[in-house]
């Protein structure tokens, strides 16, 4: 078939209803066919070829054109499609490299290959855009839900029909007992929004605690207003969950709005989760309230914290020691996810017996080291004296408070402690010294004998050495290992290094040495350093 004795409005028409039926531009539909065509063109005329077909927006006229380009005599390769200065003065009056000569040629005959070529080329293109269109109205929907038709299930994946298209829903985004059927309505969590290959993939969660947030923000009008903020969720898809809601309006409570009128907010998104059970908790600045609150229904005796460490120890009665933990250490476990947080749960009775172990240690410690008798070293742990430091260089009158020592008694003591530890500090250095430790790093300024004796046994003996420590090395850290906090020991941490103070050091000893410039460091630290507006600090405090 030729083109020229087609009807050219045809095209026209033609790309017009592919444009409607896939809800793409014209257009592409367009470029698609003078594509299709021009490929066609080629498989008579010569692969080649440059051959171009261009298709009236207005008519539907398709012209079809060689174009050859001009190049140097030495860079000639293709000859269909290319010609030199020379070959040129043929066709143009002054021929400049880069130029382009442009003839039109007849049209061709559309035998049956080339359509079929044709069409898989149209087709293609309008996948294409067909995707582009799909990725673009998606991509900023990420993060919301929606609902959605079941069209099929795959291996224990379910493929969700969207309108503008399919979305899947993974077997470990379901929930447990969940199983769909064909046309059954589906609300879902949009997770994710990719662009690949075979097109954009829209991937859904009902697991997410997001998903349970944003049901809340449906249910509540305080939370889509801004009155109330949710700020964290923990999930057991399917069985419970806890969310910590806090309210910027006294005169609203957060938890009794979320709950609803007879609970009919609250229900509302449990029917939606399967009958999950949600505790909702009031949030609060204060860790340890929020985590008493978070271990609801349990009562807690009393919270220990540990910033540094990132834990927290809960003391609660024999009676409610099992309510605390839930079944399969459920409650403490979403209480941890909550609060971001590692919990150690104990009874009061564990918690006094390790109280008492550390109380027997210390006065032995004394015992030892400062030739004391058990009742005098039970004085001086009862007061408050934890090591041999704090005896020797503590303020003299700190002594003098307990009862039964005088001044001569005091200074009896802190001459004691210092013996012991210079001691200590002489034997720690030779044994460093002869492990090879260098001078430079024992004159290095923030370290005592006892951290050079440890820097030396893990291999570290020159302020080299030292300073290409990473200050997680020495100070110790937390890492995330399969979504569960990883303790790494650090060279320093038995002598109460925080992180901030190995950071100083590696840094000092990297100055010391040349590796790095002070002035460069100042010029960062002022860039970086700038203060941030009242704006900026409400928005950190909020993602806190």
């Amino acid at each position: 078939m030729a083109i020229t004795s087609a009807n050219q409005l045809e095209l026209l028409q033609t790309a017009e209803a592919v444009a409607r039926e896939k809800m793409i531009d014209p257009g592409l539909v367009v470029e698609a066919m003078e594509e299709s065509l021009a490929r066609a063109a080629k498989s008579r005329y010569g692969s080649e070829m440059d051959i171009r077909v261009h298709i009236d927006r207005k008519t539907g006229k398709a012209t079809f054109t060689r174009v050859r380009t001009v190049v140097e005599d030495d860079e000639l390769e293709n000859y269909q499609a290319e010609m030199t200065v020379q070959q040129a003065k043929q066709y143009m009056a002054d021929p400049q490299v880069g130029q382009q000569y442009i003839e039109e040629v007849p049209p061709v005959e559309m035998g049956r290959i080339a359509a079929q070529s044709a069409k898989q080329v149209i087709l293609q293109k309008v996948r294409e855009a067909e995707r582009d269109r799909q990725y673009e109205e998606f991509k900023d929907r990420a993060g919301t839900i929606i609902n959605g038709v079941v069209k099929r299930e795959e291996y224990g994946n379910v493929i969700v029909d969207v309108g503008a298209g399919e979305a899947i829903l993974r077997r470990n985004e379901k929930i447990g007992r969940e199983s769909y059927r064909p046309n059954d309505r589906i609300r879902c969590y949009i997770k994710d929004v990719r662009r690949e290959p075979r097109g954009p993939q829209i991937f859904l969660s009902r697991t997410a605690p997001e998903f349970m947030a944003e049901l809340f923000k449906m249910e509540v009008p305080e939370i889509y207003d801004g009155i109330i903020e949710i700020k964290a969720v923990a999930r057991d898809p399917g069985s419970r969950a806890k969310i910590a809601v806090v309210s910027y309006d006294n005169s609203i409570d957060p938890v009794g709005a979320c709950v609803g009128m007879r609970g009919s907010r609250v229900q509302a998104v449990v029917n939606e989760l399967q009958g999950e059970k949600i505790d909702i908790i009031p949030w609060s600045d204060d860790m340890p309230t929020f985590l008493v609150n978070a271990l609801q229904p349990a009562e807690v005796s009393k919270v220990v914290l540990d910033e540094e460490a990132g834990k927290i120890e809960v003391v609660v009665p024999e009676e409610q020691l099992s309510l605390a933990i839930g079944r399969r250490g459920q409650n403490v476990r979403l209480a941890s996810q909550l609060t971001g947080l590692d919990i150690d749960i104990m009874t009061e009775e564990e918690e006094s017996a390790r109280r008492q172990k550390e109380f027997e240690a210390r006065t032995q410690l004394f015992m030892d080291t400062l030739d004391l008798d058990e009742f005098f070293a039970q004085l001086l742990v009862s007061e408050g004296f934890t090591n041999l430091e704090e005896v020797a260089y503590v303020d003299l009158d700190e002594l003098l408070v307990i009862d039964g020592v005088d001044e001569s008694t005091a200074e009896e003591l802190q001459a004691r402690a210092r013996d012991y530890l210079e001691a200590q500090a002489k034997a720690a250095l030779d044994n460093a010294r002869e492990l090879g430790v260098e001078d430079s790093l024992v004159e290095f300024d923030g370290l005592t004998p006892q951290m050079i004796e440890a820097l030396a046994k893990d291999g570290i003996k020159t302020l080299e050495d030292f300073a290409t420590c990473a200050d997680w090395e020495l100070a110790g850290g937390w890492t995330s290992v399969d979504g569960e906090r990883v303790k790494d020991d650090g060279i320093l941490e038995p002598f109460d290094v925080s992180l901030e103070e190995a950071q100083n050091m590696v840094m000092t000893a990297r100055i010391l040495l040349g590796w790095v410039d002070p002035a460069e460091l100042e010029t960062e630290e002022d860039e970086e350093g700038t203060e941030p507006s009242d704006e900026d600090a409400t928005d950190a405090e909020a993602g806190a």
